[in-house]
């Protein structure tokens, strides 16, 4: 090995893995490959803990003892007295650190989705580097097991950017520790020390889909964790696949890409929709979607996709997890090819139809880019065809997510309205009551809130009735027999704690043909702090539908009290309910027989209008009362309408899809018939 140069006094020595010089200068004991390190004397710049002590001289020598104890403390381990030289030729040779050795990567994975070696040192792990990230790299045994329930994959986290290169052959020294921020943990060996090894291999990477490993098309987790089953539970198949090298052919793309860089796809399997997504069912929410990641690429690198789009040939990527979903971590962008989706456009309403539509907005503030403002009219405009009414919803104050004192949205909903007329469109009129400041839930400072846009060019008429605001609540009066109400615009129950840091519910009256109708504006409690599907709580708790049955309760007895008047009261229940149309929140609007849900009344495939993580939908709603739903055979009174026009586009103006009805509402001519509009300028 030939000599070192050293000094005599004082000096720093360490003991390595490899023969590439070292270049750290200081903090040289944690570089990597450095296998122990010794600082002696009194003035060393580099140690572990503490230098070994007084300067040596030719009669003073620094040893440990006779056991060779390494506590990773030098002044602790070394004792200052006379050298005493031998030539202890193999005995000199440092005893490995203590562990468990001779395992491999599926050893280490196991059937289950935590280690039986966490917590664990362990030695010589063989491996061929597959991907190399900023403080991480995933290796992957060439040999692999017989059982495809042990991933052949593992992470390496060395904190800092890795000294290996893909393809490399290696042996790793870690802790195996299984990672996670409260979701599924990722089985990673931290605190490694690298070797070189022989050559051992290359890795190719396991197909997933059509001719390589399927994944389950229904089955999430069934049996809170019990057994271990990838070949049916989609939860456990992914685990399986952990830190491997994959590939999926030809994807099909089921979710626009996000801004976080995530592209949905899949291929294989699920109900998918009449334009190319993959529909929810009450027990199926689609375990063979593959959520594409760019966390490897540079940001702003994966491609702009659309449902119905495809990824021709090849794309590979890692399997890891994270934010409570796996993902497939792509090596490189994949290619896009384009499905060629179209935006729907809704059909116009025929004679003695009114357009009543549901409107979801995504925080629409004053304050807001007017191309989103564009972009939103144009909708209104060409998409939905100018309906009558609209009811709108997360409308912003007029200084948006600027957290003042402010709570007027005038300027908000005059600046859409302008958008509207500048697009084309007829002229709106409004109504909407201003919250109390804070109060309302959604983005902080912006006052989010339900709304009425209407146009009144084609007979329509909104009834006002003075006295509402923010917490006084709308009731239902009877006038001859006929419902009426107290206050219109107004909120329904604002102060019942169903309420609480949300949305209250906005109802209006008004004027058609002659007849009533009472229309309700609705955006209930969002999904926000409900168990994620993929997460390591199973079946996924969904807390936030609590509050959601409470305000279904109270819109529909509100909807009762005016059926109870009248029968035939002409009822609209519409907006976001933030609940699947086969959830309990649905089944309680609906439970009275007030009211009905239109989504259900389309084919499966078409019954969506919102698009998460790649599972196609519905969380916005437009429910009836009974007289609006019943016709004269072949005569509907009604045409129901969810139309595509965001959820579905990377490029969206907002996250849902409106939808718009269509309701054949009788001229009425008799004595009872409510007062005419004012004639339109």
């Amino acid at each position: 090995l030939g000599t070192i140069a050293m000094s005599g006094s004082a000096g720093k020595v360490a003991l390595v893995d490899n023969a590439t010089a070292l270049t750290c200068g200081v903090d040289c004991d944690t570089a990597p490959g450095v296998r122990d390190f010794v600082g002696y004397g009194s003035t060393p710049n580099d140690f572990e803990t503490a230098p070994t002590g007084v300067n040596l001289t030719a009669t003073t020598s620094a040893s440990r003892d006779a056991t060779g104890t390494d506590t990773d403390h030098n002044a602790n381990d070394f004792t200052e007295g006379e050298p005493t030289p031998a030539n202890c030729g193999e005995d000199c040779v440092a005893p490995p650190p203590p562990g468990t050795s001779g395992l491999f990567i599926h050893d280490i994975q196991g059937a289950t989705h935590i280690s039986p070696y966490d917590g664990d040192f362990v030695l010589d792990v063989p491996g061929v580097v597959t991907v190399v990230a900023s403080n991480r790299f995933y290796m992957q045994d060439p040999a692999p097991d017989a059982d495809p329930a042990t991933s052949e994959g593992i992470v390496v986290f060395t904190g800092s950017a890795p000294t290996v290169a893909v393809g490399d052959s290696v042996v790793v020294d870690g802790t195996v520790e299984e990672f996670g921020f409260g979701e599924l943990t990722t089985t990673e060996l931290v605190g490694p020390t690298v070797s070189p090894a022989d050559p051992s291999g290359t890795i190719a990477p396991t197909v997933i889909g059509p001719g390589g490993r399927v994944p389950p098309t229904v089955v999430i987790e069934d049996d809170q964790f019990s057994s271990f089953d990838p070949n049916t539970d989609g939860i456990d198949f992914y685990e399986s696949l952990e830190g491997m090298l994959v590939q999926v052919n030809d994807a099909q793309v089921v979710g626009p890409t996000n801004r976080f860089g995530e592209l949905p796809v899949v291929t294989n399997g699920g109900v998918r929709t009449t334009r190319g997504g993959i529909v929810i069912r009450p027990n199926d929410f689609n375990p063979e979607r593959i959520i594409l990641d760019d966390a490897l690429i540079p940001t702003g690198t994966m491609p702009l996709a659309n449902v119905r789009d495809t990824l021709p040939g090849a794309t590979v990527g890692v399997q890891d997890y994270g934010f409570g979903n796996f993902k497939f971590l792509v090596t490189a962008a994949p290619t896009v090819a384009s499905g060629g989706l179209q935006r729907e456009v809704t059909t116009a309403p025929g004679p003695g139809q009114l357009a009543v539509a549901t409107m979801n907005v995504e925080n629409l503030a004053a304050t807001s880019d007017p191309a989103k403002f564009a972009q939103l009219a144009d909708i209104v405009v060409d998409n939905l065809l100018s309906p009558d009414v609209i009811a709108v919803e997360e409308i912003q104050d007029n200084d948006g997510p600027t957290n003042t004192a402010v709570t007027d949205a005038s300027a908000t909903f005059e600046a859409f309205i302008a958008a509207i007329a500048a697009a084309g469109g007829p002229a709106y009129d409004y109504r909407q009551i201003n919250p109390v400041d804070d109060q309302d839930g959604g983005q902080p400072g912006g006052n989010i809130r339900v709304g009425f846009l209407f146009r009144t060019d084609r007979g329509l008429a909104f009834v006002d009735r003075p006295g509402g605001d923010a917490t006084t609540p709308v009731e239902v009066i009877a006038t001859d027999g006929r419902p009426a109400l107290s206050i219109s615009p107004g909120r329904i129950e604002p102060n019942d704690p169903a309420w609480d840091d949300s949305r209250k519910p906005l109802a209006g009256e008004f004027t058609y043909r002659g007849q009533t109708l009472f229309m309700v504006a609705n955006h209930f409690n969002s999904k926000g702090g409900d168990d994620a599907l993929f997460g390591a709580t199973q079946p996924p708790i969904r807390s936030s539908e609590n509050q959601r049955h409470q305000q279904a309760e109270l819109v529909r007895s509100f909807a009762d009290e005016l059926i109870a008047v009248d029968p035939r009261a002409r009822v609209v229940v519409l907006g976001d309910i933030n609940d699947f149309q086969f959830s309990e929140t649905m089944g309680i609007l609906e439970s009275t027989g007030s009211l009905q849900n239109l989504m259900s009344t389309l084919p499966v495939p078409e019954q969506y209008g919102y698009v998460f993580e790649g599972n196609s939908q519905a969380l916005d709603h437009t429910l009836l009362s009974p007289s609006l739903l019943q016709g004269k055979p072949g005569r509907p009174t009604f045409a129901y309408d969810s139309v595509h026009v965001n959820a579905e586009f990377a490029d969206q103006g907002s996250d849902h899809d409106p939808q718009v009805v269509r309701l054949a509402i009788q001229k009425c001519t008799g004595k009872n018939c409510a007062p005419k509009p004012p004639r339109a300028a």
